[in-house]
């Protein structure tokens, strides 16, 4: 036997027997049948093998399955992080993106490389975030969050963490969003208003999004910000302050409309899935740098930003094959007015640029081994960019780039050992996985990459990978063919003469640059606790070289302007007069980093009574969800009345709608319980129409219903607590010396015990008897064993949503498991903290120096790197109310000067900053709703969000203690403390 999905163990046959028999015989036949109409299973599902299969054979060994759900990454790496729906509510987020932003110690990667995590929706690849990032976190079933090595299976480089996003299989909702904020200083404010509406069912998602937001500017005088150079006399003649006319925060306004539809295509999905999205957006900030000295106007930037784009993304599968083709097309045009300065008119920037990416992939078995199924994914792709512009401020007039990129490539991964398959087992489970492919460029030629890594689990809670990528990277278009701008009077500090002065900047691209090579090695090792609810330690060693790598132009100090002297102009006194900022090419980079930390998650509060819980690990009753649960939609809620209780009259609408569909045509699905949906889909997600025949079938069959006859065409029954009660009666349990009377016990049970001569095996009742009179009888009208619900978290032991509640390993589960999950109605808490250590970071401008060293005073950017970094995000959630809190540390650094008189060196303090968000659903809070209908209440949320808490801000100091101009606070920091309150309604 060898399950297609999900983790499973193989037990001894003790355990494994125990297992069974309680699923078996106390679920599926003494107590409840398959549940209520709303968890009904197919009959293709439900039935029952034969009895000489069905039951344990002397030494037999059993295979015990807990079902991944639909959605779900396919792959023998664990997840760093899985977050169930109610996790996800505990954070408070707005939609998908504010969640990720929340995520950002955990699913940013320590790899030095990469920029944003490889997102997946319900385990398929998507054209691009705008997608999905404006669901409503209301609509996440599911979050897994998943090691780079991952984003090979999907095409991607290794060095960005996978987060996939599996969602409810029906849900309806309409959104609306208020949000007001501005510092605690002052000086400026920002609103926003966002409308939304999504609605899935099963296979279809239709989304629409609008969202408006606008900010007011804040000046250099509204911070106190003292200038650099002497007010000229004009301007001190006419009374006024260059601080004035001097820009920290820019006025912006935007708006954005989004739009995506996603549809099964052919008769139930057997055509695929196809997802077309399409946004516009407008953007328009104004800035302003000085004032003229002649006409005494604000010299103003105002610059206007119009993006189209375009997304497509089709999956389907191909016999035992995955398919999957996206499309990701852009256009943004960019105009920007620049007032000239001397009263000479106005200057213009026009920006044109389009890109379009398309990425196919095949992912697939292509033969088995002993240690169990290899997996490929081959992809190829085409991207084109182009760039046209030009700017009256450059003497190159109209400039345009484009460049072409087709790529191929294919990645294996290769099982050497299984304990799932049971080949050299007492190794653990070891896989390898190779890749590589072949970028033809347009106008860098071709250049490849391969990587190799392996994945090995000598336990079930210890994973330790390692990984090593070779690749050659080309400099962006705008990086080699940005046109050349010149600008004037732009704060630069000297750390030649320690002093800030207003330059001459130039900006452009490069043409010169050449491409980098890069190897990087990453080894990591994680590790589950049986800690809390659940908890898991990553400890990660990074190790990136590179030649030929592009760099922006460094901060100017000693060191950069002996290497670059043509890029340096000085007067005769030594006072900088232009610096040329366009990009260079060093000629190496080494660093090397340690990331480990943890992840906590809990429990707050007591669990309720059992009679208040719902179905084990799945919806609680009402006055359990009334103490957690976010508002949910009525669209979501199935046939079943509160807490999942059988509603007849429902039910019997559902049955008539089933059974008055001609055969061969699929009824209509709308309303379906999201459990019963979920087991009408095949592997592939879709509907399977067989599925729908069967449970139509029972539907349709005399006698159908609750309560009625059990077996092919049954009906399906609740639970009831009097059958227990008879069933523990039966056993004697709890009274000493007493036999179990084998006459009262259900027939269905009295065959399941016989062994292979037709008689009682005394083994098997007595592991019966155990493990049923180890649990204690509901009380009346409580939901016992069977009676719904989906599972909560990760089934196999150790995993996340294991080692509490559910028993100790191996086990029984406790009564509180049987009847009614772990910790129902409990409010919960979480909270990771991670830690990076810079071991190496240099940098070799050119060969034979010079060598600079950014742990020991050298700089290639504002400031130095520091060695250590700390992130930190928690929070707890319970009766509706939230709190969350994020920090960030940078230990200090040091920029060394030249050592000549006038140098010094630079002293970048430690930066520690917090946020913190405090929440409120205003539903469940009966102070305000009283015990009724919560009204216009229903569904609304009001927030608080506060950035940087303590008003912390970098202190940079030089030999003397003194603060440079340059680094003042005001321009490190401008904002400060940022206080933002939200309101938010979800219909």
């Amino acid at each position: 036997m060898r399950p297609q999905e999900g983790w499973n163990w193989k037990l001894s046959r003790t355990v494994s027997t125990l297992r069974s028999f309680t699923s078996v015989s106390l679920l599926a036949l003494a107590l409840a049948g398959t549940a209520s109409a709303q968890d009904a299973l197919p009959s293709s599902q439900s039935a029952q093998a034969p009895e000489s299969d069905a039951r344990p054979q002397p030494g037999d060994q059993i295979v015990v399955t807990a079902e991944r759900l639909p959605g779900q990454v396919q792959t023998d790496v664990p997840p760093v992080l899985e977050l169930d729906a109610r996790d996800v509510a505990a954070y408070g987020a707005s939609s998908i993106a504010d969640l990720v932003a929340q995520l950002a110690p955990q699913v940013g990667s320590g790899s030095g490389r990469g920029g944003r995590p490889v997102f997946l929706v319900n385990g398929q690849r998507i054209s691009n975030f705008r997608e999905m990032g404006r669901y409503p976190p209301e609509a996440i079933r599911k979050v897994e969050v998943l090691p780079e090595e991952v984003a090979l299976k999907f095409g991607f480089p290794p060095d960005a963490r996978v987060i996939n996003f599996i969602l409810q299989p029906n849900f309806a909702s309409r959104d609306v969003e208020v949000e007001y904020g501005q510092p605690a200083d002052g000086g400026y404010s920002a609103q926003e208003v966002e409308a939304g509406i999504l609605t899935i069912n099963g296979s279809r998602r239709v989304n629409a999004s609008v969202d408006y937001n606008r900010r007011s500017p804040l000046t250099e005088a509204e911070r106190g910000v003292i200038q650099t150079v002497p007010t000229e006399p004009a301007v001190a003649a006419a009374g006024l302050d260059p601080a004035d006319f001097r820009t920290l925060v820019s006025r912006e306004e935007n708006i954005e409309a989004n739009a995506t539809l996603t549809q099964g295509l052919g008769e139930m999905g057997a055509g695929g899935q196809l997802t077309l999205n399409g946004q516009v957006s407008r953007a328009v900030r104004t800035s302003l740098s000085g004032i003229d000295a002649i006409t005494l106007d604000a010299i103003e930037r105002r610059t206007e930003t119009d993006s189209y784009s375009l997304g497509s993304a089709y999956n389907r599968d191909l016999g035992a094959w995955r398919f999957s083709t996206t499309l990701d097309a852009n256009r943004s045009d960019t105009d920007s007015r620049i007032d000239r300065r001397g009263g000479g008119g106005t200057d213009r920037a026009l920006s044109r640029t389009y890109t379009a990416d398309l990425k196919s992939t095949l992912a697939g078995s292509p033969f088995t081994l002993p240690g169990g199924e290899a997996s490929l994914t081959l992809d190829a792709g085409y991207r084109w960019n182009r760039i046209a512009s030009s700017d009256t401020r450059s003497m190159a007039g109209e400039f345009a780039l484009e460049r072409s990129r087709t790529r191929g490539g294919a990645s294996l991964s290769v099982p050497i050992t299984s304990t799932r398959e049971g080949f050299l087992d007492a190794i653990g489970d070891l896989s390898i996985n190779l890749g590589g492919g072949v970028d033809r460029l347009s106008d860098f030629g071709t250049l490849t990459d391969w990587n190799t890594g392996a994945t090995w689990r000598p336990t079930e809670r210890l994973t330790l990978q390692g990984s090593l990528v070779n690749r050659k990277v080309a400099p962006s278009l705008t990086q080699l063919g940005a046109p050349q701008i010149v600008d004037v009077n732009v704060p630069v500090y000297d750390f030649s003469t320690g002093s800030t002065v207003f330059a001459t900047v130039t900006t452009g691209g490069n043409p010169a640059l050449r491409a980098e090579t890069q190897r990087d090695l990453k080894l990591s090792a994680a590790y589950d606790f049986d800690l809390f609810d659940r908890a898991n330690l990553l400890v990660e060693y990074f190790r990136n070289n590179s030649s030929d790598t592009t760099e922006s132009f460094p901060l100017l100090t000693p060191a950069i302007e002996a290497a670059f002297p043509g890029r340096v102009t000085r007067a005769t006194d030594g006072t900088l007069l232009a610096v040329d900022r366009r990009p260079v090419t060093f000629s190496e980079r080494k660093s090397s980093r340690i990331r480990y930390g943890f992840n906590l998650f809990g429990r707050v509060g007591k669990a309720p009574p059992q009679g208040e819980r719902g179905g084990r690990g799945g919806p609680p009753s009402a006055p359990a969800a009334a103490a957690e649960a976010p508002a949910q939609p009525a669209q979501q809620r199935g046939p079943g009345g509160p807490g999942g209780q059988f509603d007849p009259a429902r039910f019997a609408e559902m049955r008539a709608r089933f059974c008055a569909t001609p055969d061969g045509q699929l009824p209509d699905l709308t309303g379906i319980p999201e459990r019963m949906l979920e087991r009408l889909k095949g592997e592939d997600g879709q509907i399977d129409p067989a599925k729908v025949a069967a449970l139509k079938t029972r539907f349709c069959a005399e006698g159908a219903g609750p309560g009625g006859p059990q077996g092919e065409g049954g009906g399906m029954r609740r639970f009831d607590p009097e059958r227990f009660a008879a069933l523990r009666t039966a056993l004697a349990c709890g009274v000493e010396g007493k036999e179990p009377d084998i006459a009262a016990l259900p027939p269905e049970i009295v065959e399941r015990l016989k062994g292979p001569d037709g008689a009682i095996d005394p083994t098997r009742l007595a592991e019966l008897r155990t493990r049923i009179c180890a649990i204690e009888a509901p009380p009346q009208g409580g939901r016992g064993p069977g009676a719904g619900g989906e599972a909560s978290g990760d089934a196999r032991p150790g995993g996340p949503g294991g080692g509490g509640g559910g028993g100790s390993r191996g086990g029984a589960p406790s009564a509180g498991a049987m009847f009614g999950g772990r910790g129902e109605g409990q409010g919960r808490w979480n909270l990771s903290l991670y830690h990076s250590i810079e071991l190496d970071s240099t940098a070799l401008v050119a060969p034979g120096g010079p060598s600079l060293d950014l742990l020991r005073g050298d700089a290639l950017g504002e400031g130095g790197v520091s060695r250590h970094r700390i992130e930190l995000e928690g929070g707890v959630f319970k009766n509706g109310i939230g709190t969350r809190i994020s920090g960030r540390y940078a230990s200090p650094s040091t920029v060394r000067g030249s050592g000549l008189p006038g140098s010094s060196d630079l002293r970048f303090g430690a930066l520690t900053t917090f946020d913190l968000r405090m929440f409120v659903n205003l539903e469940q809070q009966k102070w305000l709703v009283g015990e009724g209908d919560p009204g216009f209440w229903k569904g609304t949320r009001f927030g608080l969000r506060v950035q940087n808490v303590f008003d912390t801000r970098q202190r940079v100091t030089d030999d003397t203690g003194t603060v440079p101009l340059r680094y003042q606070p005001g321009l490190i920091d401008p904002v400060g403390r940022f206080i933002e309150v939200e309101f938010r309604k979800l219909f």
